[in-house]
């Protein structure tokens, strides 16, 4: 038997064992890890403010502490205030869904002569809503289950709160103790790829939110206009779900509300399905251009297929954090790949010309200057 064989039997005995531990350490520590994740991009999104305001003479402690304040201030008076209301208006839509499925039957038998009974649509519908009283009736009954479902929710909220609090209010320690185990080349790259994360995750979030408030409070008034039940949830819906999925979430939003406007009438649902193009041709053309002019715009296609992979690897959580993660990905790729200048050809215009066959007798004109002692062309 040769000498080395031992040794790499033992090499790959400790590779495997290594690689085991690690399987086992990621499994009991997937909780956690997920919750620094979330925590970490959470400090690059706020860190522009709080950088903003340490170059105001703020301590990094305090900056943190305030606008995490004001971020949950904040949420706390959007909950309260509209919270009941959007409450109201998805409770009083469930009571009317029977009613909505009458009147849509009444339409569609009209309209083109059929005969639909809507009783067994009916009864389906009641035996869901039945399952979900029985369900709710449930977790209502098990007081202890329904608390320690509060208790863990509470206890990782306050993780999150706490880790994301040290990594932005300590960010410059934190990175100095990381690049104390580098080499200076290398310190310098890990700074530069952080501060794209920084920048762009940062940017790319406080964008998306302000398209979204201006897309929901469009939708909302023209839904008022229009005299459309449920407006402020509709357009709550359609606002959220065009810059959670981009391009391609404003058309799944707005198949709601138009479905909604058509218990109203045709025309109300035309005219909705109407604003929902329009304006989506505006956001793409006009509006998203100007506010994302600053920070990373990602192709829908991109963020379309980020959103999957996220949801396909983490679940929800990775749904929220696929836009952030891929935007700054983005940004990795268009500092460290170098392009180079593309040659001319049909298939790279936008206009393509046709290409002449080899067995063509006329030649395709050209439009080139003859070179310097080269006779032209007749």
């Amino acid at each position: 038997m040769p000498r080395w064989l031992p040794r790499a039997l033992m090499l790959a005995l400790w590779i495997i064992t290594a690689f085991g531990v690690a399987l086992w350490l990621f499994l009991k520590l997937q909780n956690l890890i997920m919750l620094l994740l979330i925590s970490l991009f959470l400090a690059l999104a706020l860190e522009p403010a709080v950088n903003w305001l340490h170059r105001h003479r703020w301590p990094r402690g305090p900056a943190t502490g305030a606008v995490m304040l004001v971020v949950l201030t904040s949420a706390v008076v959007f909950f309260s205030l509209l919270g009941s209301m959007l409450v109201g208006q998805v409770l009083a839509f469930v009571s009317e869904i029977p009613a909505m499925v009458r009147a849509a039957l009444g339409w569609v038998n009209a309209t083109f002569d059929t005969s639909y009974s809507p009783t067994t649509l009916l009864n389906e519908i009641s035996s869901v809503s039945g399952l979900v009283e029985q369900y709710a009736t449930g977790i209502a009954n098990n007081v202890w289950g329904a608390g320690t479902t509060l208790l863990v929710l509470l206890f990782n909220a306050l993780t999150i709160a706490l880790f994301t609090f040290y990594l932005c209010a300590d960010g410059p320690r934190f990175r100095r103790v990381i690049c104390s185990v580098l080499p200076p080349r290398t310190q310098s790259e890990v700074l530069r790829a952080w501060e794209i994360a920084v920048a762009k995750t940062g940017g790319y979030l406080y964008s998306r939110a302000l398209l979204a408030l201006i897309c929901g409070a469009a939708h909302y008034v023209v839904l008022i206009l229009l005299d459309i039940p449920f407006a402020f949830a509709l357009a709550l819906w359609i606002g959220v779900l065009s810059q959670f999925i981009p391009t391609v979430g404003t058309y799944i939003g707005g198949a709601v509300p138009v479905l909604v406007a058509l218990l109203e009438g045709v025309w109300p649902a035309v005219w909705v399905l109407l604003f929902v193009i329009v304006y989506q041709q505006f956001e793409n053309y006009l509006l998203q251009p100007r506010i994302t002019a600053k920070t990373l715009d990602m192709h829908p296609a991109v963020a379309f297929g980020a959103v999957l992979a996220g949801v396909a690897i983490l679940g929800a959580p990775g749904a929220l954090l696929a836009l952030p993660i891929g935007a700054s990905l983005q940004a990795f790729l268009g500092v460290y790949i170098r392009r180079y200048e593309v040659a001319e050809h049909p298939l790279l215009s936008a206009e393509q010309k046709p290409v002449a066959a080899p067995g063509d007798v006329e030649s395709e004109a050209t439009d080139e200057a003859p070179r310097e002692g080269e006779r032209p062309r007749s």
